[in-house]
């Protein structure tokens, strides 16, 4: 990797966290400001712009890339945030910090029409933002991966509208079903469709880039379902356990992102699934941060033979690190510099002796 020179070391330790080999050092991904500093271009006024116009991310891109030290096992890439365009059909909107869509209406006596459309304008768009990314990128310079494809059970209550999803949950579950089943083949179908656009120019064509990059020595799939913290444990098993079955047996292996406490209750389910290999945590803004406050659940994820992802204060690692061990671990922070950020390092592999 042009922006990480020791690639190789990284992707051995990271392989055998795959493998769930026992490692000397949890995997741990620190960044921090790197040292020659790169000018940033002008951030468009148009949010559109900002997200879309593939000369300014890919100027954006190179100088995060260029002016980021990337330590440990963090994996140099950006988030393509245009992925989100990619929307069963829906209308998006554009703000200058993320994508939304326009709602619209749905009936739910007439069968659903989700589909996945190559031509259509939006997608168009993102995918030349996403060919002119991997142009920037080469064969290896950098972590491309996936394109950031919602899941269908998080897009359609955007779309719906929250309220009217969960009225549908009650009110039309089989119709329900049958779109989220449509959704899911649609996104599998954009899936496949940018897969075949880079996948034999660029080696790093999967994992997860930008947002909580993950990277594993075999292709898997990042999903979530953040719209299960107001469903039921039975509704999750109706609703949601389908999609995640359908990705799994479609992309292989699943990296699953729980979004908050109230998706908590979901734990028992997804620790069940022997193809879903990794957790990834976000506390809700209501939880402390990443760190001791959460130990009985992350030790309820190692008991279960997962992955456990976290993004973290460096200033929690010391003790993560010396109360679960070494093993399993997959741990994002940053420093103030390389310096701190190398000592860091040094210190985890000593920490995390046996």
């Amino acid at each position: 990797m042009r922006y990480k020179t020791d690639w190789p070391e990284a992707r051995d330790r990271l392989s055998a966290l795959w493998r769930g080999d026992p490692l000397d050092r949890p995997c741990l991904a620190v960044t921090a400001p790197a040292g020659a500093v790169t000018p940033w271009p002008v951030v468009p006024t148009d949010p559109e712009q900002r997200w879309l116009d593939p000369r300014y991310v890919t100027a954006a891109a190179s100088a995060s890339l260029a002016n980021t030290w990337w330590g440990g096992e963090a994996i140099p890439g950006v988030l393509l945030m245009a992925g989100w365009v990619i929307c069963l059909g829906g209308t998006p909107r554009f703000a200058p910090d993320t994508i939304w869509w326009e709602t619209q209406s749905f009936d739910p006596s007439r069968p659903p029409s989700l589909g996945f459309d190559p031509d259509g304008a939006w997608v168009r768009r993102h995918t030349e933002l996403y060919l002119a990314l991997a142009g920037l990128a080469g064969t290896d310079d950098f972590l491309v991966g996936r394109p950031v494809v919602l899941p269908a059970n998080d897009l359609l209550p955007m779309l719906m509208g929250t309220e009217c999803f969960l009225t549908e949950v009650l009110d039309h579950p089989e119709w329900l079903g049958q779109a989220l089943a449509q959704g899911t083949r649609a996104q599998l179908a954009a899936i496949d469709y940018y897969r075949e656009l880079i996948s034999a120019r660029h080696q790093f064509w999967y994992g997860q880039a930008g947002w909580m990059p993950f990277w594993a020595p075999e292709p898997y799939c990042p999903t979530q379902s953040d719209v299960s913290c107001m469903l039921s444990p039975q509704q999750f098993a109706e609703f949601i356990l389908p999609e995640l079955q359908a990705l799994h047996a479609a992309c292989g292996p699943l990296w699953y992102h729980l979004d908050g406490g109230n998706a908590r209750q979901h734990l028992p389910c997804l620790l069940e699934l022997p193809w879903l290999r990794v957790i990834q945590y976000t506390p809700a803004p209501w939880e402390p941060p990443n760190g001791m406050a959460h130990a009985d659940f992350y030790r309820q994820v190692l008991r279960a033979g997962k992955i456990l992802h976290l993004q973290l204060p460096a200033d929690q690692v010391e003790p993560l690190i010396r109360l679960l061990g070494p093993d399993q671990l997959m741990l994002d922070t940053w420093c103030p510099d390389a310096v701190a950020g190398q000592r860091l390092l040094a210190d985890a592999c000593r920490w995390g002796r046996r």
